[in-house]
């Protein structure tokens, strides 16, 4: 469950990213926000993923 919650939250994280991209370009201060915002989602997938292999 947790798996895929964070699963569907990253590719709205991505898509939305891209949307401020396309608007604010890749230095802006919010498309940093935005890229660091999914940086975190990765991050928590990963050590979900971790966390299961290790059991």
């Amino acid at each position: 469950m947790v798996k895929t919650s964070l699963l569907t939250q990253i590719e709205e994280k991505r898509e939305e990213l891209m949307k401020v991209v396309l608007h604010n370009g890749m230095t802006s201060r919010v498309t940093i926000e935005h890229s660091q915002q999914l940086d975190h989602l990765l991050l928590q997938y990963q050590r979900h993923l971790h966390s299961n292999s290790a059991n």
